[in-house]
């Protein structure tokens, strides 16, 4: 599969504000209960079913993990169930928290949520 599937986090977070992509998280709930991206929607790569996605083809579907890994595998069965416009968010959460983009989490100590911001 060629680079063309791996979106940057800026990309994705002005394509998400914008309204044009649909953000499924493919990681586990309680890696989502801990720590979540805005608008993003969990279906986890444990239980994935690609015709599950919710879609009307006026977005694209971009999936979204912890680092690229599962999130990469999650668009690979997308793409061999459906003929749907999809991509991943290269680098994961990880990457989106390095480019300084927000997110919202869970504070260990308190249980209290942190929102870093929403777009």
């Amino acid at each position: 599969m060629s680079d063309k599937y791996d979106l940057a986090p800026e990309r994705v977070f002005e394509d998400l504000k914008a309204g044009k992509v649909l953000l499924v998280d493919v990681r586990e709930p309680s890696e989502f209960a801990n720590e979540r991206i805005h608008g993003a929607l969990l279906h986890p790569l444990s239980t994935f079913e690609p015709k599950a996605i919710p879609t009307d083809g006026s977005r694209q579907v971009i999936f979204q993990c912890g680092s690229g890994k599962r999130s990469r595998m999650a668009l690979e069965q997308y793409l061999q169930a459906t003929d749907a416009d999809a991509a991943h968010l290269a680098g994961g959460i990880g990457a989106w928290k390095t480019a300084g983009l927000p997110c919202i989490r869970l504070d260990p100590s308190t249980g209290q949520i942190i929102d870093s911001g929403k777009y």
